[in-house]
């Protein structure tokens, strides 16, 4: 009854300190007045002066024997003290009269006994900063293990949540939810905890904890969407097409990371760690929840952006970059505090990579189409391949325009190698085009062929640009020459054949001689229908003009020569009509049969 006795006079002393609006820590002068009161409450001004200081230690020294005795007791407790919601109260009222004694002996500082009573009294708060460390674990642990892995989170409040109930995210479309993986009456008891561990100066110890099990947490949640979880040295040992699967899963992923995962998982550090003197616990321990997920996410872009410079790699290495870019302002949000920095830097350094990863794609492009070397003449002087893959190319490329002339444009190269704004880019690329094809002309012998060739790359290549991204970037000046470059090959072609075809019908010869040119104008007529109806012209558009020029140049000549020759005196009756194999229309019906779609 005299070490309780003790116990209530320690604890009245505090609680007049407290109400004369006096730190706490002047219990211990209090104390000094209030021990030399006796047990009948006859005090007087001359007994309270008189109060020993060696009864004030002695009842210091019962005290903490008292709160030793109540601590202990739970501290050697095999099983958790938060199994039981009494307990874990009394735990902690205890706790905090240990941290106040421990406080108010500091300010006492000085006398021996004192300090003997502090140091027993910081070796009983370690021994509870440990056990705190084991519950807070604890109290995780329980709700982890209440978890069952089939449930998923579906968007929806259930009513008929558990107490430990957790709850995993799955891919949804709808990002505008917060998932709360622990009730509030765990966030409660864990919050409990950490207050005390703070006071303690065990913060680090129990952000630690926290830290190691919903990094557990993230883990299983990002394993539900399937990533692969690659190293540097997979990624680039993996075949590109299994890489193009993985770059689709890792932009849903980052998106559901990013905009569901962390920001609720700030939230929840924020429930956990609140009401601590100093934020800098929640930032901590909110970094090391999210910096493995982090890294992971960006070491993965990051390999890409240090692989191959295939072409075909650019429109995911694009997707890549976009979808990094659309990730730093969130980071700017989530990662505002100082431990959370590097994590945004790395970002925006990887960014950097991948720009410089889509310049070094485009110089490949180039110099794919350099080493496309003139071979055999391609059949029928079609739209030869490499123009259909640069032209399809450029033209997927500028879907992504805005982006191409952020990394284009405006963001320089740390490795020094040229850059140019992106319709520079793509103007040289096309002249590289145009050069590559001039190459390819010279492998036919026929010059005809050689025009109908470029005629049909170049209306390709005009129709890519007409009413998209790409012509916009390339200008209604480079369409309008271009255009007139496609009508010149019209003109040359028809001037290198069907005009000399022509020219037989134009003589003023005497009557032998227009029989000549009629035979010799058949024969020649024939023989470029039949070559010429192997050609190739694709658009339908142009075939047709083609057949409708070359009838308006065979058709009036011809049928100006047959008027000619049957108005020839030397013809008598109709002796002249044997030498006259085709009708107008029957030329015109030939004309009508040259040029393959195909």
């Amino acid at each position: 009854m005299a070490e309780a006795g003790d116990e209530n006079l320690y604890a009245a002393a505090r609680d007049i300190a407290r109400a004369l609006g006096k730190d706490p820590s002047a219990a211990g002068d209090i104390l000094q007045i209030l021990s030399g009161y006796g047990a009948t409450g006859n005090t007087s001004s001359n007994s309270r002066a008189s109060a020993s200081r060696g009864d004030s230690n002695l009842n210091l020294d019962r005290s903490l024997n008292l709160l030793e005795r109540q601590i202990s007791s739970y501290i050697v407790e095999d099983r958790p003290i938060w199994s039981d919601p009494v307990d874990s109260r009394n735990f902690l009222d205890a706790v905090d009269e240990l941290i106040a004694m421990a406080g108010d002996l500091r300010s006492m500082a000085g006398d021996k006994s004192v300090a003997i009573c502090l140091s027993r009294a910081d070796e009983l708060i370690q021994q509870v900063m440990f056990r705190l460390q084991e519950e807070f674990g604890y109290v995780m642990d329980r709700a982890t293990e209440s978890f069952d892995s089939d449930d998923e989170f579906s968007g929806e409040e259930d009513n008929d949540i558990t107490y430990d109930q957790v709850i995993v995210a799955r891919p949804v479309t709808d990002y505008k939810i917060v998932i709360e993986p622990l009730h509030s009456s765990v966030i409660g008891d864990l919050n409990a905890i950490a207050v005390r561990m703070v006071a303690g100066g065990f913060g680090k110890e129990c952000s630690r904890v926290y830290s190691s099990r919903r990094r557990e947490f993230l883990e299983e949640s990002l394993s539900r969407l399937h990533l692969r979880g690659l190293s540097m040295e997979e990624v680039q040992d993996s075949p590109w097409q299994d890489l193009e699967d993985e770059i689709d899963r890792w932009i849903k992923a980052v998106t559901m990371v990013f905009r569901v995962f962390f920001p609720s998982e700030r939230l929840l550090c924020d429930r956990v760690f609140s009401d601590l003197p100093v934020s800098s616990v929640t930032d901590l321990s909110f970094m090391e929840v999210c910096r493995g997920t982090t890294t992971q996410l960006l070491n993965f872009a990051d390999a890409i952006a240090l692989g191959s410079r295939l072409p075909e790699r650019l429109f995911k290495v694009m997707d890549l970059y976009e979808a990094v870019e659309d990730l730093i302002p969130r980071m700017e949000t989530l990662f505002s505090n100082k431990y959370c920095s590097p994590l945004k830097h790395e970002a925006v350094a990887i960014q950097k990579r991948l720009g410089e990863a889509v310049r070094g794609i485009f110089m490949e492009l180039e110099n794919l189409i350099r080493r496309d070397p003139p071979k055999s003449a391609f059949p029928g002087g079609g739209i030869h391949p490499i123009t259909r893959y640069v032209m399809n190319y450029l033209r997927a490329a500028c879907k992504s325009r805005q982006s191409l002339e952020q990394i284009l444009d405006h963001t320089g190269d740390v490795t020094g190698s040229e850059t140019r704004p992106l319709s520079v880019q793509i103007v040289w690329v096309l002249e590289l085009l145009e050069s590559n094809l001039e190459g390819k002309k010279r492998t036919y012998r026929d010059p005809p062929l050689c025009f109908l060739f470029m005629m049909n790359n170049g209306k390709y290549i005009l129709d890519k640009v007409t009413d998209n991204e790409l012509g916009s970037v390339l200008g209604e000046d480079w369409i309008v020459k271009h255009a007139a470059k496609l009508r010149q090959y019209h003109s040359n072609f028809l001037r290198s054949s069907w005009n000399q075809v022509v020219a037989l019908l134009r003589t003023e010869s005497p009557y032998p001689k227009l029989i000549e040119n009629l035979k010799l104008f058949k024969a020649r007529f024939d023989e470029v229908c039949l070559m010429q109806s192997e050609w190739v012209v694709t658009d339908e558009q142009l075939r047709e003009e083609l057949r409708s020029s070359i009838a308006g140049i065979v058709s009036p000549a011809y049928s100006s020569f047959i008027g000619r020759l049957k108005a020839s005196p030397e013809i008598n009756g109709r002796r002249g009509e044997p030498f006259i194999a085709y009708a107008v229309e029957d030329l015109e019906l030939k004309i009508k049969g040259l040029f393959k779609e195909r």
